[in-house]
């Protein structure tokens, strides 16, 4: 089995790229493409695309910047975040166990209603996530998020906080990574949880292609998006592209864009 650091080969070994902390990384090929970067700038704002072509070992990216720095992940952490309730048996079932609506009314409608993990993770549901996170503890959170080796590995400013306003930063390089190998199945945790966490993502077809992902939109609660995301991969029948876009969201209009400027992305690199 090749290993993550070759399989991926992110960044230290090329220019395109700033160093992220990955060592010992073997060279790959990559690109630098200006029409990605112009799919921002014909929304009015600026952000960033990167992609991992699994069966060329190609990584592709828009900027030399953007793409190597780090940014709260927001809800895009309710994909560790999932396998960590899977891990501790916090959720036991992703499609069972409940989680009672704390009454609250907040102004995302889907958000105030029980949930199971697979329903709120396609809500995005935040304060489902609190309390699983609060279940889970900072103890045990710290622990996979260290083994798991994702972003930063900062879990200050509050156990239900952290990934939403708090210290936790993730940068695009490293969001391929961590994907990468959930994808493969190779993080160091249970096949199970992993298996439920593939399973529970979001699916979108595109003629023949299968594109599985999580979203994440900074200040959404409060109704002032500020920075949104969308991570995951495509499948095109044996092929498979892990991507990671995040995006200045200046206007309300730049939410539902955040899935459209990805497949626009993954359509230019013919992906999909």
């Amino acid at each position: 089995m090749i290993n993550r650091r070759h399989a991926l080969g992110l960044v230290a070994a090329t220019s395109l790229f700033p160093p992220t902390g990955l060592a010992n990384v073997s060279y790959q090929r990559s690109e630098f493409r200006d029409d990605l970067a112009r799919r921002f700038l014909a929304l009015g704002t600026t952000g960033t695309f990167v992609a991992y072509k699994v069966d060329d070992y190609l990584i592709i990216a828009s900027d030399k910047v953007r793409s190597g720095e780090g940014r709260l992940p927001a809800s895009t952490f309710k994909i560790p975040h999932s396998i960590i309730a899977l891990e501790t048996g916090v959720v036991v079932d992703p499609d069972k166990d409940v989680f009672k609506w704390d009454g609250v009314t907040r102004s995302i409608e889907p958000w105030n209603k029980d949930h199971t993990l697979r329903s709120a993770i396609a809500a995005s549901a935040v304060p489902i996530y609190q309390e699983i996170a609060r279940r889970i503890g900072s103890e045990r959170m710290q622990k996979y998020v260290d083994l798991m080796d994702y972003g930063n590995r900062d879990i200050g400013g509050g156990i239900d906080q952290f990934w939403l306003t708090g210290n936790l930063r993730i940068d695009p390089i490293q969001q391929i990574d961590f994907l990468d190998r959930l994808r493969r199945g190779v993080l160091p945790v249970s096949a199970r949880s992993q298996e439920l966490a593939r399973d529970i993502l979001t699916v979108t077809k595109v003629g023949d292609a299968t594109i599985r992902t999580k979203s994440g939109l900074l200040g959404a609660e409060q109704g002032r998006p500020s920075l949104g995301w969308m991570v995951g991969w495509a499948e095109k029948g044996s092929r498979q592209t892990v991507f990671a876009m995040n995006m200045d969201c200046k206007e309300q209009s730049h939410i539902a864009a955040r899935m459209t400027v990805t497949q626009q992305c993954l359509t230019d690199i013919v992906a999909i």
